[in-house]
C-alpha cells in the first residue's frame, strides 16, 4: 500500500508574520542607535543652519523659522526613509530571503516589515523635529484638524517614499549601491520650495521646482500649519504621493517576484 505523503504545515497567518517582522525591523533600528540618531539631528541641524546662518539673509524680518519648518520636516521625512533602501537591500543579498521562503509564511512579510517599522522611526523623528522647531521659535497657527490632516500628509508621504525606497532596494545590486540611489532622491527637497520661494530661481529652474512632487506637499503642509490655504496645492500634494505610492508597490512586488521567487 503507498502511503501518501500529508502535510501539516499551514502557512502562517499574514497579520502573525507581518508583526513579527515589524517588530524584527524595530529591533534592528533600536540597536543600529547611530542610524536613528543621524535621522534626527541631520535634518535638525539643517534647521538650525537655515534659521541662524541664512535665515537673516533670505529673511530679514526673522519670520523665516516658519517657512522654513515644513521644509524640514519633509527632509526629515525623507532622509529616514531613505535607509529602508539599505535594509532591504540587505535582506535581499544576503541569503535571507531564501531561508524565509523555507518556512511556511510570507516572505515579502519581510519588505512590508521595513516599511511599518520606517514609517513608526519617522513619525517618531518628525515629532523630535517639531518640538526643536518650536523651542527655536517655530509658532504653528493650525487648529485641532489642521494638524490631525498635516500628520495624515506627512504620513501619507513617509509612506510612498518608504515603498519606493524599498522598490529601489529590491533592484539594487548592494546595499552600498542602493545608499547610493537613495541618496540620490534626497536632492528633490532642495530643488523644491523647502528653502527659498520657487519665483526666487531662474526661469528655467522655477519650472521643475513648482511641477515636482515635494513642492505641492511642501506648500500643503506650510498651508496647514500656517493657516494658508491649501487649495492650488492639496490635490496634487495628495495625487503625487498615492501615485507615487502606487508605482512603488507595483514595482516592488514585481522586484520581489523576479528576484526572490513567487510566495
Amino acid at each position: 500500500m503507498i502511503v501518501k505523503p500529508v502535510h501539516t504545515a499551514k502557512k502562517t497567518s499574514l497579520a502573525v508574520t507581518q508583526s513579527v517582522f515589524i517588530g524584527r525591523s524595530l529591533r534592528h533600528s533600536l540597536r543600529n542607535a547611530d542610524a536613528m540618531l543621524m535621522a534626527i539631528l541631520l535634518p535638525v541641524l539643517l534647521m538650525l543652519l537655515f534659521t541662524y546662518v541664512f535665515g537673516g539673509a533670505i529673511d530679514s524680518s526673522g519670520d523665516y523659522v516658519n517657512y522654513v519648518v515644513p521644509g524640514i520636516i519633509l527632509l526629515c521625512a525623507g532622509f529616514g526613509s531613505s535607509s529602508v533602501a539599505v535594509d532591504v537591500a540587505q535582506d535581499m543579498t544576503n541569503g535571507i530571503i531564501d531561508r524565509f521562503r523555507t518556512m511556511p509564511i510570507r516572505s515579502v512579510s519581510v519588505i512590508t516589515g521595513h516599511v511599518v517599522a520606517s514609517l513608526a522611526r519617522n513619525l517618531l523623528a518628525t515629532g523630535v523635529v517639531l518640538a526643536v522647531a518650536l523651542l527655536v521659535g517655530f509658532k504653528p497657527t493650525a487648529g485641532i484638524l489642521d494638524w490631525v490632516f498635516a500628520v495624515a500628509l506627512i504620513a501619507l508621504f513617509i509612506l510612498a517614499f518608504t515603498w519606493l525606497f524599498a522598490a529601489i532596494g529590491m533592484v539594487a545590486g548592494s546595499p552600498a549601491a542602493a545608499g547610493s540611489y537613495g541618496f540620490a532622491l534626497l536632492f528633490l527637497p532642495y530643488l523644491s520650495s523647502a528653502f527659498v520661494k520657487t519665483d526666487t530661481m531662474p526661469e528655467w529652474l522655477q519650472w521643475i521646482a513648482s511641477n515636482q512632487p515635494i513642492t505641492p506637499v511642501i506648500e500643503s503642509l506650510r498651508g496647514l500649519l500656517m493657516g494658508a490655504s491649501i487649495r492650488e496645492f492639496i490635490g496634487w500634494a495628495i495625487g503625487w504621493c498615492l501615485l507615487i505610492l502606487l508605482v512603488s508597490l507595483l514595482w516592488g512586488m514585481w522586484s520581489f517576484r523576479r528576484r526572490a521567487g513567487r510566495r
